[in-house]
Parts: C-alpha cells; sequence; structure tokens
C-alpha cells in the first residue's frame, strides 16, 4: 500500500508559503519521492490569504485536485485563525503546525481542531526576524514541519535551500535561513 501525504498551507502573501511549499516538495524529490506542489492564486497582494499544497508520495500521484482532506496543515500566520477555518477538512489524525507565540493552551482554542489532531507550535516569524530580518516565517516553519512529522529530514531541506537559494542570495542570507530551520526544529513544541 502506498503512502501520501497532503499538505495544506495558509499563510498571507508574501510570507513564503508558496516558496516553503515547493522546497519541502523539493525535499522529498531528493529523498526519491513522487511530489506536487502547487498554489491557489486568486487576486492575492501582499498581506491577503493564500493557501499552497503540497503532496509527497512513496509511488506516482495521479490526482492533480486542490487538497480538502490533508494530513498536515501549516499556517503561516496566526491572525488567519480568525477569518479561515484551517483545520477544515483535516484527517482525524492529522497535524496542524502554526507559527504563533501564543501558548499551547490558547493556540489549541484557537483552532477549534478535532480532538485526534496534534498541534505543533513554533515562534517562526520571531525566529526569522532574529536570524533573516525579516518577517518571512517560511524556511522555519519547514525546519518545524520536518521534525514534527518526518515527511522530510531537516537535512534534505537544508541541503535543497543551499541549492535553491544560492542562485539568488548572498551566502550570508543563505546561513540566516539555515539558521532559521535549525532554530525552528529545535524549538517546536507539541501543544
Amino acid at each position: 500500500m502506498s503512502k501520501l501525504t497532503e499538505i495544506r498551507w495558509h499563510a498571507r502573501a508574501g510570507q513564503g508559503a508558496v516558496t516553503a511549499a515547493k522546497l519541502v516538495a523539493d525535499a522529498a524529490l531528493l529523498q526519491g519521492a513522487y511530489i506536487q506542489a502547487m498554489p491557489e492564486y486568486g487576486p492575492e497582494r501582499t498581506g491577503a490569504p493564500l493557501k499552497a499544497y503540497t503532496r509527497v508520495s512513496d509511488s506516482p500521484i495521479e490526482v492533480h485536485n486542490t487538497i480538502v482532506n490533508p494530513d498536515i496543515v501549516v499556517v503561516l500566520d496566526d491572525t488567519l485563525l480568525d477569518t479561515v477555518d484551517v483545520a477544515e477538512g483535516i484527517r482525524e489524525d492529522g497535524c496542524i503546525i502554526l507559527n504563533t507565540e501564543m501558548d499551547a493552551a490558547a493556540a489549541k482554542a484557537a483552532l477549534h481542531a478535532p480532538a485526534g489532531v496534534k498541534v505543533a507550535i513554533v515562534d517562526a516569524s520571531g525566529i526569522a526576524l532574529s536570524t533573516i530580518k525579516r518577517d518571512i516565517p517560511n524556511t522555519p516553519i519547514v525546519g518545524a514541519l520536518s521534525k514534527i512529522t518526518g515527511v522530510v529530514p531537516v537535512d534534505a531541506v537544508k541541503e535543497r535551500l543551499k541549492e535553491t537559494f544560492g542562485k539568488k542570495f548572498a551566502q550570508e542570507m543563505i546561513d540566516a535561513n539555515l539558521e532559521s530551520v535549525d532554530r525552528a526544529y529545535e524549538e517546536v513544541t507539541v501543544a
């Protein structure tokens, strides 16, 4: 029986969710998995809510639609919880990873997730501000995703990040992003 993992990303335009969805897919590809990564675009402007999707499988993926029953939901901006039901359709044994400064109890209450859903919290924005000096929480949240779900190994994430970011950024920025991945990997907690 093949294993298919479906991830739905919730963020605001400009936070790097589409890049994160692709980074996870590319890191899984390095491990020999079959992958899909796709954004759901509308008339996005910086700050507008958006979704992105990632599928990772050990066999060819034959579905090409949006993900409505994700195994994992990643939320890059906790202010979305007031307007978006991020837990909608999540599998009963699913996992939500939330970028927040909230404590565990407040995060669980704000998510309205079903009882069996695991909730993990990390201050990815704080980590991003500390390391890369910008509130773009995508690389730290991928470090948290790696630790909590194991869908991709953190070393594969960092390898792919170096390769991808090496084409666009100075070494100082690459190193800062690698540090953000490591910090989130260490700091994420299960609520």
